[in-house]
């Protein structure tokens, strides 16, 4: 499965990111490390970074791109 590590700033809610990322990655998984600002997203295709951002944004957090 492809993956994608990116930097969202600021983290501080896990399960708001977990859950508006997890929908984009359908079966795959989504890992928040709140010490480093990463989201790890595993899904079955490529995962789709403007529609990430969007979704990031949406709740009101930041997408600084891909580490």
């Amino acid at each position: 499965m492809p993956s994608s590590l990116l930097q969202a700033l600021p983290i501080s809610c896990t399960a708001t990111l977990t859950e508006v990322i997890g929908e984009l990655a359908g079966d795959g998984g989504v890992a928040v490390d709140l010490d480093t600002g990463h989201v790890t997203v595993t899904s079955a295709a490529e995962p789709d970074d403007a529609a990430i951002a969007e979704v990031v944004d949406e709740a009101g957090y930041e997408l600084t791109g891909r580490v």
